[in-house]
């Protein structure tokens, strides 16, 4: 199996990733068009419900990529710098691109996510990528833009993560372990003292939501994703077993005793864990999923308005029938805009990043 992990990485990209990152995005899209256009029959919308988990799927991706290419890069000079400028020119002009784009079209009144309406605050924090660490700014301007803080928020302390843990595997399974316990032992505690003093709201249920997508309580995931990179190529060991097992039971206990949210959250993680771990090492295929995962970015930032302007035009709402309809008609569409935000954005983009992080000698030569 090592060996044919090795063989895998002599390919330019890993098939299986982009197969992993089209499960991931037709995981959102389902549950955000279930959301537009409900079926009303609750096995449905509770087995499309799922699809949420699509973002955890993408961080466990993310994480299991970023081992992937800083292995593949070990000898590049000025490794964190290129790293750091590659992240940014893939993530930042799209989403720069979007928050304008999304401010025209929903304005800046009063909504869910930012009860206040959106100022300067709110623009500048998602601008500059922190809008993750307050309520009403981490999903107010970019709809699923809390995904993107995360995202950008791993990427910073990445390079440090792994020079410091190396590829001792259950170094990041303990990692994240540890950085469970403290989240739902300690800091969500502090976090929902600290926002009772200190962020006065009328809803109800924004900081509770907030528990739930900051960066802390997603980190594991992306701890398991580096874990599940290095059991690629190692497997996994019998005491790394025996510590999931008991991070379940330390689950069930905080659940059923002391009435604590994220057993299921963490059981669906860790099976994620498994089928990322699975697809890898057999090299699963599925050349319609490559295709979205390919362009999974761009669609999951324009699906949304997809989606809003399906919702303006589609006569009928409620039913199996325009759910299936409105969830063909996203996938389209969406796919449609990436491959134009790819045409005229991305792929000059790409020129660039890579025409920045050539050697000196290389780029003088081109």
């Amino acid at each position: 199996m090592v060996d044919q992990f090795q063989s895998l990485r002599t390919q330019h990209r890993l098939r299986s990733l982009d197969f992993l990152r089209g499960i991931a995005i037709l995981g959102v899209i389902f549950v955000h068009t279930s959301q537009r256009f409900p079926s009303h029959s609750d096995a449905f919308d509770f087995l499309f419900g799922l699809g949420r988990f699509g973002v955890q799927l993408f961080y466990l991706i993310s994480a299991f990529t970023m081992c992937y290419m800083w292995e593949q890069r070990k000898s590049e000079p000025k490794r964190i710098y290129k790293f750091y400028l590659r992240r940014v020119l893939r993530i930042a002009p799209l989403f720069w691109l979007a928050i304008p784009t999304y401010l025209y079209l929903n304005g800046l009144g009063s909504s869910y996510w930012a009860p206040e309406g959106i100022g300067t605050r709110h623009i500048f924090l998602t601008v500059t990528f922190l809008h993750g660490f307050w309520p009403d700014s981490i999903n107010s301007v970019v709809p699923g833009g809390w995904s993107i803080a995360v995202e950008m928020t791993f990427y910073l302390i990445f390079p440090f993560l792994i020079l410091l843990l190396r590829n001792n595997k259950t170094y990041y399974l303990i990692a994240a372990f540890t950085l469970w316990l403290f989240n739902t032992l300690i800091f969500q505690n502090f976090l929902t003292n600290f926002f009772s003093e200190n962020y006065q709201t009328d809803s109800t249920t924004i900081v509770k939501d907030f528990l739930y997508l900051n960066f802390i309580n997603q980190a594991p995931v992306f701890l398991l994703g580096c874990y599940v990179y290095f059991c690629v190529q190692t497997g996994f060991r019998r005491a790394d077993t025996i510590l999931i097992a008991v991070w379940l039971a330390l689950s069930m206990f905080e659940t059923y005793m002391l009435q604590k949210s994220g057993l299921g959250f963490l059981v669906l993680t860790i099976l994620l864990s498994l089928f990322v771990f699975i697809s890898v090492r057999k090299n699963l295929r599925f050349r319609p999923f490559e295709i979205l995962g390919e362009k999974s970015y761009s669609i999951y930032l324009s699906h949304f308005w997809v989606l809003s302007v399906l919702n303006d035009i589609l006569p009928y709402k409620l039913g199996p029938i325009p759910f299936l309809i409105g969830l063909s008609l996203t996938i389209i569409l969406s796919y449609a805009l990436s491959i134009v935000s790819y045409i005229f954005i991305e792929k000059n983009i790409q020129r660039f990043a890579t025409y920045l992080t050539r050697s000196e000698a290389a780029r003088h030569s081109a």
